[in-house]
């Protein structure tokens, strides 16, 4: 897989005074038992229309895009792929693509709608919330500096791959274009204060992992920790191993019932910002390779300092799934799911 990540990050040092994250968005067990996870069914107000998808929003995007903006904002479907390297659609990102950017591009109606197509790909104004960042877009600091791209032609029954990309994100959707992949491919996301900090806009999913963690006997935080080295960044923390390969860390399927209750809190929250349709997917995929008792929980210590920063790497592996989050010293978390295992 070719990624493009930048291994700078210009507010590592800067100071941050972030509001608190809203409260998160609740998730049940589905009635297909512990690897069907939904959203909560939530009372709201009658809507005054039904949202459409983020999908009709990128075809009615393309629909109104100029020759010359295609020629610098749509790019064939496999291009960058040859020579061992998957499409550039496939990559994930730490700035705008090839550094086309929206406010460069795109007209401000343009630009709307962009912003119309990535809330549809979040779960409401809480995952648009933390996928922007408080709107800040992280080192972007704003919308227009972001990139977004299509890949493709999103004509129905054609393939393509709309991805969005800005500092510490890339996103996608795609239709299901890309068979079996869960966002369509990989996905990135993170922020600039650490992990353990409250001003993180994920902080809430490490506190879940916290949780679990403690409530583990010692015989199984030996089991669930790797004590030496760490799963890395990039291409190579998101590759899945042999089917039959032993993976590090404590299985689901050996947690108590009270553990397990705590295991899957986690699972919801680490999708919790994104849209139910990618949700159900993922899930049914977790379902397809085993299941949630397929899947390990790992910690890695690498050098970590105390025991309220415990940690510079924690991550969920399993058949076809890695969810690989780093902690220190600040939010960088690279996501692959997919029933084609090899």
């Amino acid at each position: 897989m070719s990624e493009k990540v930048s291994p700078y990050c210009p507010e590592c040092d800067e100071a941050f005074d972030f509001p608190q994250p809203l409260a998160r968005r609740e998730f049940l067990l589905a009635a297909g038992g512990a690897a069907a996870l939904a959203f909560t069914a939530q009372a709201a107000a009658p809507a005054i229309r039904k949202p459409r998808p983020a999908e009709d929003l990128v075809r009615e995007l393309h629909a109104s895009l100029s020759q010359a903006q295609k020629q610098r904002a749509v790019k064939p479907y496999d291009y960058g792929a040859g020579k061992g390297k998957r499409p550039l659609r496939q990559g994930m990102f730490n700035e705008a693509i090839e550094k086309i950017y929206i406010q460069d591009v795109y007209t401000k109606a343009q630009q709307e709608l962009i912003e119309r197509i990535v809330k549809s790909m979040c779960s409401g104004d809480d995952g648009y919330w933390q996928i922007s960042r408080m709107g800040k877009w992280d080192a972007s600091q704003s919308f227009g500096k972001c990139g977004a791209l299509i890949f493709g032609d999103p004509t129905p029954g054609e393939k393509f791959a709309f991805v969005f990309s800005g500092h510490h994100l890339t996103i996608r959707c795609d239709g299901d274009s890309e068979v079996g992949a869960a966002f369509g491919g990989p996905i990135y996301y993170g922020h600039s204060p650490h992990g353990y900090s409250r001003s993180n806009v994920f902080n809430y999913q490490t506190r879940e992992v916290v949780k679990l963690y403690k409530a583990l006997d010692e015989k199984q935080r030996v089991a669930a920790t790797v004590k030496r080295g760490n799963p890395g960044e990039m291409e190579g923390s998101i590759r899945f191993r042999a089917k039959d390969s032993e993976r590090p860390g404590l299985p689901y399927a050996e947690l108590s019932s009270d553990q397990r209750a705590l295991a899957e809190q986690v699972m919801r929250s680490v999708l919790s910002p994104y849209r139910q349709e990618d949700v159900d997917e993922v899930m049914s995929i977790v379902k397809a390779n085993g299941g949630l008792e397929k899947i390990k929980f790992a910690f890695y210590p690498d050098g970590a300092i105390d025991d309220k920063e415990p940690w510079h790497f924690w991550r969920l592996e399993g058949p076809g799934f890695v969810w690989n989050y780093r902690v220190l010293p600040h939010v960088h978390t690279y996501v692959n799911i997919s029933s084609q295992l090899g």
